[in-house]
């Protein structure tokens, strides 16, 4: 038994690639709905980004970011090999974070152990 084959004019046209489908004449889109149902900018609520201040209403206040150097940063500004940084973290001579199978060092941790290593050469 044989399946029937579909004429090619039967086939509805298919868009390009990244290309919206066109829209049927007999559909309207609704006021204030922009593509993919989506409101319109002006219409959207503001979303406060990352760095805004927080209201005062009882929240904490944000916290300084802190930086984060890997291995190898701290290695060249200090200029010394990997292997002796990893040998500070270890010894606990400098804070580290590990991220993964990695550390991160956090910058004030670096300045914090080049200021209290500083020697007097008379």
């Amino acid at each position: 038994m044989t399946l029937p084959q579909r004429s090619p004019a039967q086939a509805p046209a298919r868009p390009a690639y990244g290309q919206l489908p066109a829209r049927p004449a007999g559909l309207r889109q609704h006021p204030g709905v922009g593509t993919m149902g989506q409101r319109p900018m002006a219409a959207r609520p503001p979303v406060p980004h990352a760095g805004a201040p927080r209201p005062a209403a009882g929240q904490p206040a944000p916290r300084p970011a802190v930086t984060f150097l890997t291995v190898a940063e701290v290695a060249a500004m200090m200029r010394v090999s990997k292997m002796t940084v990893y040998r500070l973290v270890h010894g606990g001579e400098l804070a580290a974070v590990r991220v993964g199978r990695s550390f991160r060092v956090p910058a004030p941790a670096v300045r914090a152990y080049l200021d209290d290593a500083r020697t007097d050469a008379a």
